[in-house]
């Protein structure tokens, strides 16, 4: 048994863990790597657990840090989107490698590792725990889109509503937007995140790379005038999903009766559905003690499933991420 890094792992075999894997998103494909990896914001790592000549789990993530001086210093965190890429039957002692590796080799680099769990793991709850990463619950909503009827038989009845209207007022759905679309569409998302979301934002770039990529989506929603109103961006993932990375939408009264978030959101559903991809992520409904929660109850209304497949999280440092989660809740109350 051995611990493999980077460009190390072989290709092929982790394309047929890939395809083997009950748990595989696209987030932990040698593609996602690469793209992290281009990344001039981000330092991406990956870490491999091979026995006998066969791959058995796989760790793709990146570093990100936020800001300058001591917010960047605070921000420190190793994030693994999806969750690990494990083999069904990858042993406990396998596991707790990659988990030991991980820990050993990004400690001195973060303050936290977290994996962000699109699937369940809770077979594999016990390996982690041993290992001292703390499962944190953490909705998801997953909507059915094995076929168009689907989709539309579980809408929500308002939201049949907002799209007739919308089709009527003629927002119209741009799925390949120009670099200018982009950059209108990234300006509404700023703005949100600044005034609302209140954490950090990719740059701009991450936007114009992923748009390189021949399996990203682009939903912006247009109003009759060609102007860019909202929009959704997401990974897609072949037979298996897509992946709803950012969305937001102006559907203030300006745009009454044109609901861009709700258009952009329902079109991405619906190339899922029309594209043989079975399932359509919304990549996190928060957490279950956060109240009233409008963000989880706007996703809920596309028809999908609530669950919970959480997240795991290792503190590096326990007195920095005391102070570094202080200074983020000082942050968002400014």
């Amino acid at each position: 048994m051995r611990i493999v890094e980077g460009n190390s792992i072989e290709s092929k075999l982790w394309a047929e863990l890939v395809e083997q894997s009950e748990v595989a998103t696209w987030f932990q494909t040698e593609e996602a790597y690469v793209f992290f990896d281009s990344l001039s914001f981000l330092e991406a790592f990956a870490y491999a657990v091979e026995n006998d000549g066969q791959l058995k789990g796989v760790a793709v993530g990146y570093i990100q840090k936020d800001g300058k001086g001591l917010k960047r210093f605070f921000s420190r965190r190793a994030i693994i989107l999806g969750g690990l890429l494990l083999a069904d039957d990858i042993a406990d002692e396998e596991l707790g490698a990659l988990l030991s590796s991980l820990k050993a080799k990004l400690r001195n680099k973060v303050i936290y590792i977290e994996t962000r769990n699109f699937n369940d793991y809770s077979r594999w709850h016990k390996v982690f725990n041993n290992c001292s990463f703390a499962y944190e619950p953490h909705y998801d909503v997953i909507v059915d889109t094995s076929s168009i009827e689907a989709v539309n038989g579980k809408l929500d009845r308002n939201r049949k509503r907002n799209i007739k209207k919308a089709v009527e007022n003629g927002l119209v759905i741009d799925n390949n937007p120009s670099e200018a679309d982009i950059a209108s569409f990234y300006s509404l998302l700023d703005d949100l995140y600044n005034t609302k979301v209140k954490t950090p934002l990719y740059p701009f770039e991450f936007f114009e790379e992923l748009h390189k990529l021949p399996n990203s989506l682009f939903c912006l929603s247009k109003d009759a005038e060609g102007k860019v109103i909202g929009g959704l961006v997401c990974i897609t993932m072949v037979g298996k999903a897509v992946y709803a990375w950012y969305a937001c939408g102006d559907d203030g009264h300006q745009n009454k009766n044109l609901f861009p978030s709700v258009m952009s959101n329902y079109a991405g559903i619906c190339y899922a559905a029309e594209n043989g991809l079975p399932r359509f992520d919304f990549m996190g409904a928060g957490k279950p003690d956060d109240g009233g929660y409008g963000v989880r109850d706007f996703k809920l209304k596309f028809g999908g499933e609530l669950v919970e497949y959480g997240r795991f999280s290792f503190v590096c440092n326990r007195l920095l991420y005391g102070m570094g989660k202080l200074g983020v809740s000082v942050l968002k109350k400014i």
